[in-house]
């Protein structure tokens, strides 16, 4: 396993009052216990695909064929999605620099862009400035009623059509949605069936925020040529204690749910990640989908937010440290000492930094990184640790399925269903109304 995890620095016997107890510890590790118990026996029904998504290697190659396809004769290939269906993709894609800030805008052809939020200026100055001759679009929702992508697909469609090119959309479109239920409505097949798309099958038992290892999040990164069976199998690195049925405290999915349940239970109602490396800036913001749709129900459920370090120390952590003491952190780290660019002595020297001399960027990275867990818990602010020194394909898998994994146990454990979002329905309902009102 690629991740090391530590909550010494969130107990109270190494924090002080602000910490969390062991009685607190050992009464959540008993609930979450009882969770493993039921997810082994979701493995055993095939209740939960999900589970059987890291072992699963037989969609892999008809995965890679596609991205073949969509990168033949292709300048750009286009995303349109939102949400589940958008953000495991770029979680994996910034590992190929995807959105990585500055070093983005310099990605190997064929451009990646994933669409995922309706704003009207941005949708329509990229339609008009894309090479839509060469442009590869992939319109994925689930459901495939999802209102954002419906519109941003007709609108691509429309976009074709003022070119001259609407009779080639099956070749410059592919949808990725569920099979019709019994002949039922789809509104994005209805959409683009009719124009001859071709569609791959969205895995109808992966719910949208959990589908990252399925064709919705391993055919971006097929596209960009990363290893998508390295992906599954640090998936199946992250899910192998529970299979081997290793005690609770030793699985670090399960301990890290164990934490988030007695923290909850201690009344802390904000959870924050602060990530060390600008390649996991999408990997916080899936995160933060996941944690809140999934455990934020029945008056339950704690704050998820995202920060990056080191940039997120100066606009973030005067509250973390001098505010109140309401928040569990978790502060992930990659391997940065010893890389990127050395720094001149006689320079470091000259700018009233001589302990700079001869170092790399990343060692102060590595520094600030563990600077801060320190400082945290020096202040009192219940912190957990968790390091991967190589974040590469099989790591990335790793912490996607641990967190996936821990989201799901904490559901459990606390008496919340993590697979469904019944009040995200009701906002979705009254936008269609007010459109239709417009008039």
């Amino acid at each position: 396993m690629a991740l090391m995890q530590s909550i010494d620095s969130a107990l109270a016997t190494n924090i002080g009052a602000s910490g969390l107890p062991q009685m607190a510890l050992d009464a959540a590790l008993s609930a979450t216990e009882t969770a493993v118990k039921r997810l082994v026996e979701d493995d055993a029904t095939g209740r939960l695909p999900l589970l059987h998504l890291p072992r699963a290697t037989d969609d892999l190659d008809a995965i890679r064929e596609v991205a073949e396809r969509l990168k033949q004769g292709a300048t750009d290939v286009v995303f349109l999605g939102t949400g589940g269906s958008s953000l495991g993709g770029q979680t994996l894609a910034q590992l190929k620099d995807y959105a990585v800030p500055g070093l983005g805008r310099f990605a190997d052809k064929p451009r990646v862009h994933f669409l995922d939020n309706l704003d009207p200026l941005t949708f329509g100055a990229v339609l008009e400035r894309l090479p839509l001759a060469s442009t590869r679009f992939v319109a994925i929702s689930k459901s495939g009623g999802t209102g954002e992508t419906l519109m941003q697909t007709i609108a691509v469609l429309a976009a074709l059509e003022r070119q001259g090119l609407r009779a080639r959309a099956g070749e410059l479109i592919l949808g990725l949605s569920e099979p019709r239920r019994d002949g039922g409505k789809n509104g994005l097949r209805d959409l683009l069936e009719a124009e001859g798309v071709r569609f791959l099958d969205h895995h109808p038992g992966v719910g949208g925020r959990y589908s990252v290892l399925t064709n919705v999040g391993l055919l971006p990164a097929a596209v960009l040529g990363l290893d998508i069976a390295a992906i599954r199998r640090g998936a199946a690195d992250a899910y192998e204690p529970i299979r081997r049925g290793r005690p609770v405290a030793e699985t670090p999915a399960a301990l890290g749910a164990a934490l988030n349940v007695a923290f909850a239970l201690e009344g802390r109602a904000v959870t924050v990640l602060m990530a060390y490396s600008d390649r996991l800036e999408r990997f916080t913001r899936w995160w933060v989908q996941l944690w809140a749709e999934s455990l934020g129900k029945d008056g339950k459920g704690t704050q998820p937010v995202a920060a990056i370090g080191p940039v997120d120390q100066h606009s973030q952590q005067q509250l973390y440290l001098a505010g109140p003491k309401d928040k569990l952190f978790t502060v992930l780290t990659v391997g940065a000492a010893g890389r990127g660019p050395v720094i001149d002595a006689e320079l470091a020297r000259r700018a009233g930094e001589p302990a700079f001399a001869n170092r790399r960027i990343g060692d102060l990275v590595a520094a600030q990184g563990r600077a801060t867990a320190d400082t945290l818990a020096r202040n009192g602010c219940p912190t957990r640790r968790i390091h991967v020194e190589t974040l590469d394909e099989r790591a990335m898998g790793e912490l996607l399925m641990h967190f996936m994994l821990e989201t799901i146990l904490t559901g459990y454990a606390m008496g919340i269903n993590p697979f469904d979002q019944p009040a995200v329905e009701e906002g979705k309902i009254l936008a269609k109304r007010y459109l239709a009102e417009q008039g």
